[in-house]
């Protein structure tokens, strides 16, 4: 199977290097591309949108043996990036994942509110997190995402999602949730909280809990490549 892994703001591919190994082991082809946008600190941001993140997924989709099956992964606002893909690609895709995130709706930005410089969003000092986001995440661990992290398209953030086709609620979901529990998860459900929206229109959707801070392929990558392949053995 092959399994594709997209990082989340301000991360590049290699973010998933302490996942990726256990996902091979189990006998996984393990791809995890750095999106434009994301391959250096002065790379031309300007023109990177979610829209052409999006599109760089689906790409790959497309490049990919059509008789092997495919999961995406998506932390975070990767979330939104590889469920735009399963919306362009539904037949392509066995399950998606979404890591702390979720399968963003039509219309809906992933993150108006981050603070922009030019068409950059650089990462935010680490006291405009919440204790939750943080959690695990000890002083070497941040020095250590803050010394990899790259600036993020601001468009990326700020663009809304664009779906269409209702097929794509025949993909198989499952929540890692990180920072949320089940419970909270169904609460923002029955609330409408737009960013949970589309999980109860999935003919097929389960939840992972794990708990620790929004990073956990850093704070707990051997338990988050396990949930990832229970998720795949659904």
């Amino acid at each position: 199977m092959d399994v594709v892994l997209i990082a989340g703001f301000w991360l590049q591919g290699d973010s998933w290097s302490a996942v990726a190994p256990a996902l091979r082991e189990a006998g996984h082809t393990v791809h995890t591309p750095t999106l434009a946008g994301l391959h250096s600190v002065e790379e031309d941001r300007s023109e990177v949108t979610l829209a052409s993140q999006t599109a760089e997924v689906i790409a790959l989709l497309d490049a990919l043996d059509p008789s092997r099956p495919v999961v995406l992964v998506g932390h975070s606002g990767g979330g939104a990036i590889i469920h735009g893909a399963v919306d362009a690609r539904p037949n392509r895709v066995a399950r998606a994942i979404y890591v702390d995130s979720g399968p963003t709706p039509d219309g809906v930005a992933i993150n108006e509110q981050l603070e922009s410089v030019g068409s950059d969003v650089p990462l935010p000092p680490w006291d405009e997190f919440s204790d939750t986001d943080l959690r695990d995440l000890d002083d070497d661990l941040q020095e250590r995402v803050r010394t990899a992290a790259i600036p993020e398209p601001a468009r990326v953030a700020r663009d809304p999602q664009r779906l269409s086709d209702a097929a794509r609620y025949g993909v198989p979901i499952t929540l890692i949730s990180c920072t949320f529990s089940r419970d909270e998860i169904a609460e923002a459900i029955a609330a409408g909280v737009p960013y949970f929206a589309e999980v109860p229109l999935m003919l097929s959707s389960s939840i992972i809990e794990l708990p620790t801070g929004h990073w956990p392929q850093f704070t707990k990558p051997d338990e988050l490549a396990a949930a990832i392949l229970e998720a795949i053995g659904a």
